[in-house]
């Protein structure tokens, strides 16, 4: 059987301007980085912006197994389905970060037959995107310290930093660092921390903006830390704004690159879903819906996170209404959360299968509470057993919830034709009444209270004395009518990764907050979410490798 890699080294590529052309992008509307990859220029985005939108559907997840759910390479396989049955449709799709390519995780390109390419450019440089992120994120770090050398006129207090560096790589030992030793013209000694690119607030900020106007707009609101008197600091203040926005120029500019099938696909940012607010770009979103009938996008994890934060974060801040959602499962990780040990799951296990169906059930019910018409997508595999399907396709409909199989890993866009179906008659038949979950003008806590009780299914929610006196502060400075972002394991319903299938009789812990002011939201940090992830005892990088000819091999 051949690997992802090699499928999709073995693609026969389009040049992009062949892909472009299928949606009346001109090749003056692209900016190209080779033969395969592109961004799109403003000049386009300007003159599609009063088209009428096309149909956006997000694709979403039970919350991740060990035992796999395919959920990108669904969205890519329907896609191709959708293209197959003659319809104009786009991807939007999120930028894979460099940690998880080297760490456990992989890449985010989909698998088997339903992939984009170029595969290995967009799994590591792709056009550069996240290292100007990161080189702004580290830009306004270095202007905040040298602020604090050069005299410190805006009485920063050290004690109170709150902007952290970043690299886009797994690295543990820069969690926690000291900075400035050495001599005195080599900075103030404090402690100082790093985050993975995609958990930075710039990451958020390019993924919410509008335009440049907004995104500096966005930039010069980043609170980097609090005066002697408990004052913010910002970003505006510290003359930051400009230089960070020359970096992230070209960055804001969405990339258009295509599937196996030369279906087209714009992929920009990637803000992790355990973490932040886990969507591409709402420019990525918008251009696709001014390009094309449909559009199919994705929310990262599962949808407790990724779905939630995509409805009340992405959609609150955008505007952006959603006709249809998609959720996929897999018989094996259904059974894995009925208490199955992954070595076992290949067996028929239709007790397993009934245990574990309750996550299903609850993720169900969190769309259906958004208001948007769902299809569960089961997504095949040759040990699955038909009377596991039937049970799982009643299950589904019982619930007033579309089902189809989908086969999109072996077959591509063939194997999505039902599912690509199913949604069009979900399209055509139900009508949207999408919904956020909470309003603006609740206080912070009870936004916080409503997604523990209605999205986790939690009983209260706790909150650590340092989580309770930054609620209230911020609520003071007037962050209170923001939305509300949740850091919280995605291997759960619970903060608890341990707690699998439907875990109930539980609390939520928040034993961090901060506001995201740039961004516009306030994050609120569980359990023992970390913003750096580590690398694991056999880290994938491990199994990469580049041979004598330049050929990449074992990248996932």
């Amino acid at each position: 059987m051949k690997t992802d890699i090699e499928i999709a080294q073995e693609a026969k590529m389009l040049p992009i301007q062949e892909v472009a052309k299928r949606y009346n992008i001109n090749e003056d509307d692209l900016e190209l980085y080779g033969k395969y990859k592109a961004k799109i220029t403003e000049e386009y985005m300007q003159k599609t912006k009063d088209k009428p939108n096309g149909k956006l559907v997000l694709v979403t997840a039970i919350n991740p197994t060990p035992a796999g759910e395919g959920k990108t390479t669904t969205s890519i396989g329907l896609a191709q389905a959708f293209h197959k049955l003659g319809k104009n449709c786009l991807l939007a799709l999120r930028e894979p970060s460099l940690g998880p390519c080297f760490g456990i995780k992989g890449g985010a390109a989909g698998g088997g037959y339903s992939q984009v390419v170029p595969m290995e450019e967009l799994n590591l440089h792709f056009t550069g995107d996240f290292h100007a992120i990161t080189s702004a994120n580290n830009l306004l770090a270095a202007l905040l310290d040298n602020h604090i050398q050069q005299g410190n006129a805006l009485r920063i207090d050290t004690r109170q930093v709150l902007w952290k560096r970043c690299m886009d790589m797994n690295d543990r030992a820069l969690r926690n660092i000291v900075i400035g030793l050495g001599q005195k013209s080599d900075g103030f000694v404090r402690e100082d921390h790093f985050v993975i690119t995609v958990a930075t607030e710039i990451m958020a900020i390019l993924c919410l903006a509008n335009d440049m106007a907004d995104l500096k707009e966005r930039l010069g609101r980043i609170i980097v830390a609090y005066d002697y008197d408990g004052n913010p600091v910002t970003a505006r203040q510290l003359k930051a704004v400009g230089a960070m926005a020359a970096l992230l120029k070209d960055a804001l500019k969405p990339n258009l690159i295509q599937t196996l099938e030369h279906t087209g696909a714009i992929v920009h940012g990637g803000p992790f879903a355990n973490i932040a607010h886990g969507c591409n770009s709402v420019r990525a979103t918008k251009t696709a819906l001014k390009s094309a009938d449909y559009v199919i996008t994705e929310a990262g994890f599962g949808a407790d996170l990724g779905a939630e934060k995509f409805f009340d974060i992405k959609c609150r801040i955008s505007g952006l209404k959603p006709d249809a959602a998609v959720l996929v499962a897999t018989i094996r990780a259904l059974k894995y959360n009925g208490g199955v040990s992954k070595s076992d799951l290949a067996k028929e296990n239709l007790d397993a299968l009934k245990r574990g169906i309750c996550n299903l059930e609850k993720h169900i019910e969190n769309l259906q509470k958004f208001g948007v018409p769902t299809v569960v997508a089961l997504n095949a595999f040759l040990t699955d057993a038909p009377a596991e399907y039937e049970y799982v396709r009643d299950f589904c409909e019982s619930r007033g919830c579309g089902f189809s199989l989908s086969k999109v890993w072996e077959l591509g866009g063939e194997g999505g034709v039902e599912l690509a179906k199913k949604v069009l008659d979900t399209l055509e038949q139900k009508t949207s009444d999408f919904r956020p979950l909470y309003p603006d003008d609740i206080p912070l806590k009870n936004k916080i209270q409503t997604i523990a009780a209605e999205i986790y299914g939690a009983d209260g929610v706790t909150y650590s004395p340092a989580a309770e006196r930054m609620l209230e502060k911020l609520s003071d400075l007037g962050f209170g009518s923001l939305p509300v972002c949740i850091a919280k394991t995605q291997y759960s319903l619970s903060d608890d990764q341990t707690k699998l299938g439907r875990p109930s009789g539980f609390t939520i812990n928040v034993r961090d907050v901060y506001v995201s002011a740039g961004a516009g939201f306030i994050v609120a940090i569980t359990g023992a979410i970390m913003t750096m992830p580590g690398l694991s005892k056999q880290p994938a990088a491990y199994g990469i490798d580049v041979d004598d000819s330049g050929k990449i091999t074992g990248l996932f």
